[in-house]
C-alpha cells in the first residue's frame, strides 16, 4: 500500500516550530513534522475504521519505512487495538521494527501495540525472552515495556502470577546494565506492580536494589513507604 495520500493528511497539520523543539527533544536523527499526538490519534482512528486488517499492516509497514517520526508513531498507534484477528501479521511486523528502535518515544508507542498482541497471546512471551539476550539495547528494554500488563492485574489468575514472575527475572538479569534507559525501565515496571503486587516488589528489592542505580531504587520503591527495610 502506498502511505502518500496518508502521510499527507499527517503533513497537513505540521508545525515548523514544533518539529524544531521536537528534534531537539527527542535527539533522534530523523524528520519530523511538529505534529501532536492528539491529532495522530484522530487520524489513526478514523483509518483504523476504514481499513481491514491487512491493509492496515500494510499502511504501517508504509508508514514505518519513511523514517518521519509522526509516521512511526501513527504507524504504531494503527496496530494499537486490544481485538485484532487475525492478528499473526500484526505481530510479525511489530517484531521486526525492534531492530529500528534508537529513542524512547517511537519505542514506547510500538510497544503500547505489542502490549495488546501479548495480552492476546501470552504464549508470545516465549519469543519475547529471546529478546532479552539481544545486543540492541533497545530490544532488551522493549521487553519490559512490552510487557507492562503483567503489573496492572489487581486479580492474576495463577499463570498470569507465573507470568509475571518469569518478567521479574528477566529484569533481575537486567539489574547489571547500567545503561539508564534499562534501569529506568526496571523501575516503570517495579513502580507499576507495586500499586497491585507490593509483596513481590518488596523481594525484588531486597534482593536487587542495592545492584540497581539509586534513582532506579528509589523509582521503584515510590509507593512502598514503610514496606521497605
Amino acid at each position: 500500500m502506498q502511505a502518500t495520500a496518508y502521510l499527507d493528511q499527517i503533513k497537513t497539520f505540521a508545525d515548523t516550530e514544533r518539529a524544531q523543539q521536537a528534534v531537539a527533544y527527542h535527539k533522534a536523527d530523523r524528520p519530523y513534522l511538529g505534529v501532536p499526538n492528539p491529532v495522530l490519534n484522530d487520524l489513526t482512528k478514523s483509518w483504523r475504521q476504514e481499513l481491514d486488517v491487512s491493509d492496515r499492516v500494510a499502511l504501517a509497514d508504509a508508514l514505518w519505512q519513511t523514517n518521519i517520526h509522526e509516521a512511526r508513531i501513527a504507524a504504531a498507534k494503527l496496530l494499537t487495538q486490544a481485538r485484532i484477528r487475525p492478528d499473526d501479521a500484526v505481530w510479525d511486523l511489530l517484531q521486526s521494527w525492534l531492530p529500528d528502535f534508537d529513542a524512547w518515544a517511537i519505542a514506547d508507542h510500538a510497544c503500547m501495540a505489542m502490549q495488546k498482541r501479548l495480552s492476546a497471546e501470552p504464549s508470545r512471551l516465549d519469543q519475547v525472552e529471546a529478546w532479552t539476550t539481544s545486543d540492541h539495547m533497545w530490544t532488551r528494554r522493549a521487553v519490559l515495556v512490552a510487557t507492562l500488563p503483567w503489573t496492572k492485574q489487581n486479580h492474576p489468575k495463577v499463570d498470569d502470577l507465573h507470568r509475571r514472575d518469569r518478567i521479574l527475572k528477566w529484569a533481575a538479569g537486567y539489574v547489571p546494565d547500567r545503561e539508564w534507559f534499562m534501569q529506568k525501565a526496571i523501575a516503570w515496571w517495579l513502580r507499576d506492580l507495586s500499586k497491585h503486587d507490593a509483596p513481590r516488589v518488596v523481594a525484588f528489592l531486597d534482593a536487587y536494589g542495592e545492584a540497581m542505580k539509586p534513582f532506579a531504587r528509589r523509582e521503584a520503591g515510590k509507593y512502598l513507604r514503610g514496606q521497605l527495610e
